[in-house]
């Protein structure tokens, strides 16, 4: 069996009596682009930094392609580029000037042709302050240095904060291309369509815990979305016999609301002649596809 690139087993980090993460178990082998989601305060930035030795577990342990995240981690960082969710860096270094620092952390002045390439892809100004930049363009930059010494893992916090969406492609893109190249990316994120376009695999944490783990196939067929439907009197809103229908439908007076998996066009015909007024469809949010693996 090859060696997984993150093996986490048992990992629990508590703060006092606050919870950070308990009893995480996962395994990530090298090569996937796997996904980690979650709303806020769900245990996902505690999760990197102990994977990052930036904090110590509690109990448990976590290796790094094979390696023990707190004994070896220097070594560890040779091989793994990391892009944090606040992309903060030197502020009064110049763009270029902090591409060169960073690289000669990996035994080298830096990659010119890398610099250049990464900075041309995402039109970064390599003479520009990082104090002067925009958000999304302090994340570019942050991206970029995660990238320099080509990694065997990239882990990513929340990345595509403050990109436009023709940078969030092109960062998509490059994560493919370095993908295929045999880069293995963790991708932490709360944006479950992030996810779903990038990753075969992904992890759904809440409340510190690993809730599951599924192929993203898996979670596509059976896609969620949150049904409203107003009726024309009170008396036609039961749809709890109609099948597909994944929680306890609320109902006020005249309007439903209710998750469906199933397929929508068999829905409104299951519903033509109840007399509908009004009918939306929405994509639900993390937080309520997380109450559907709760309960």
């Amino acid at each position: 069996m090859s060696t997984p690139a993150i093996d986490i087993t048992g990992l629990t980090k508590t703060y006092g009596r606050d919870r950070g993460i308990e009893d995480v178990n996962l395994r990530i082998e090298e090569g996937e682009i796997f996904g980690f989601i979650g709303p806020n305060g769900a245990g996902k930035s505690t999760t990197i930094r102990v994977l990052l030795n930036l904090l110590f577990p509690t109990s448990g342990k976590a290796q790094i392609l094979g390696l023990d995240v707190a004994r070896d981690s220097k070594e560890i960082k040779y091989h793994t580029g990391y892009v944090p969710s606040d992309a903060n860096a030197y502020s009064q270094m110049e763009a270029d000037e902090f591409f060169r620092y960073c690289g000669r952390f990996f035994r080298s002045d830096g990659n010119e042709r890398r610099i250049r390439e990464l900075t041309e892809l995402f039109e970064v100004d390599r003479r520009r302050k990082i104090s002067d930049l925009s958000m999304g363009n302090r994340k570019k930059i942050s991206i970029i240095q995660s990238l320099l010494h080509k990694p065997k893992l990239l882990i990513v916090d929340e990345p595509t904060t403050g990109l436009d969406p023709l940078m969030q492609a092109r960062f998509f893109e490059l994560l493919r291309s370095e993908n295929h190249r045999g880069m293995t990316v963790f991708y932490s994120s709360h944006s479950l369509s992030d996810v779903q376009m990038l990753c075969r695999r992904v992890a759904i944490i809440g409340e510190g815990r690993i809730i599951t783990v599924e192929e993203i196939e898996a979670l596509r067929k059976r896609q969620l979305k949150k049904i409203y439907i107003e009726f024309n009197n009170s008396e036609n809103n039961t749809v709890m016999e109609l099948p597909g229908i994944e929680d306890t439908p609320l109902i006020s007076g005249r309007t439903v609301k209710f998750l469906y998996s199933g397929d929508i066009n068999r829905l409104i015909s299951a519903l033509h002649d109840r007399g509908i007024a009004d009918m939306t469809i929405e994509e639900p949010s993390l937080e309520e596809i997380f109450m559907h693996y709760y309960y």
